[in-house]
């Protein structure tokens, strides 16, 4: 479905000057095999964003530390299309002849549509796709049979889709590729005061990777995602991060021998991970798994300062919250 939207919005925004869409990328639980429950299931999307002709996109690290992890700004540069002078005339170039373009393609330049300053704007950026969507459902085959309805949010869009047999969810966010990697600068928010020309780094397209990777790898009846599963449908209901099982799961996968996956070894595995959670609430430290592991398979691609990062303290909150802690404690005893 968002792979024919791009498709149409791409013919739609030939001979623009806004972003391009690139092929969309799936992520998260529904894409790794272990959503808690069917009810629940979102699908989780990122469309990567790449210059359109005459711009480029720079990633600018942004050292503001009212915003926790690590964030970047999409600093938008003109660049120079000049042909080879003819008459000693240039008419193609924004940089040099930025009224003479305007012109004659009827078309503004990027940083005048979605920009805040020369910065890619987040909320700009999502409503113009959200405005697209809606104008062009119509085009679409999947309109026959279903009904769309945008629901609104700053960072992401939001669709949902329903016919008279079934509905899902489709949360949709937009990123800039780091490099070549499997690392993006996303649109996704760091909380409620989350800067519009803020793009937080995102690790969750490498750790859907890692899921498959780990498919491949362990026996045909593992026991991984059945485990996953059920202290994710388990936890939710005690105000635990499901991410923070889930980084859990996956530092075991690399560690634990393949082997020890198996169906037969559930409560093994189940109690281990328990035990892990345990330990990470009382001593404050659940190590990020993207951030610094040097043990991630080879066809996961990092840059260079991602895999030499110091690895992030997801548990930080509870050092500096005590209570917090007291409560993570008490949940995990219900539990």
């Amino acid at each position: 479905l968002m792979n024919n939207f791009t498709t149409v919005l791409g013919r739609a925004l030939a001979g623009t000057f806004f972003p391009v869409l690139q092929q969309t990328i799936g992520f998260g639980s529904a894409f790794e095999g272990w959503t808690a429950r069917e009810e629940d299931i979102v699908y989780h999307v990122l469309i990567p964003l790449t210059p359109p002709l005459g711009h480029t996109f720079y990633l600018e690290y942004d050292t503001d530390q009212q915003t926790p992890g690590r964030n970047f700004r999409v600093h938008v540069e003109l660049e120079c299309t000049c042909p080879r002078e003819q008459l000693g005339v240039n008419v193609l170039c924004f940089l040099h002849h930025p009224d003479v373009v305007r012109m004659r393609t009827q078309q503004p330049n990027l940083t005048d549509t979605l920009c805040t300053g020369f910065y890619l704007d987040v909320e700009k950026t999502v409503s113009w796709f959200r405005a697209l969507v809606r104008a062009s459902w119509q085009r679409l085959p999947e309109s026959r049979s279903w009904h769309l309805v945008l629901q609104s949010s700053k960072r992401c869009c939001r669709l949902r889709l329903t016919n008279s047999q079934e509905s899902f969810r489709v949360k949709v966010l937009f990123g800039v590729q780091r490099h070549t990697s499997d690392i993006f600068v996303s649109s996704r928010s760091r909380g409620v005061h989350t800067p519009s020309t803020v793009w937080p780094e995102t690790y969750t397209l490498a750790e859907t990777k890692f899921f498959r990777h780990m498919a491949t790898q362990v026996p045909q009846e593992s026991s991984h995602l059945k485990c996953l599963q059920l202290l994710a449908t388990v936890l939710a209901r005690k105000d635990f991060s499901v991410h923070s099982i889930k980084t859990i799961i996956m530092h075991q996968l690399n560690t634990v021998p393949v082997s020890q996956w198996h169906k037969r070894y559930f409560l093994l595995q189940l109690s281990d991970a328990l035990e892990q959670l345990r330990i990470s609430v009382e001593e404050k430290y659940l190590e990020h798994f993207i951030l610094g592991n040097q043990r991630l398979p080879q066809e996961i691609r990092l840059p260079q300062d991602v895999q030499r990062a110091r690895p992030s303290n997801l548990f930080h909150s509870l050092v500096q919250d005590l209570a917090a802690q007291s409560q993570a404690m008490e949940a995990y005893r219900d539990l």
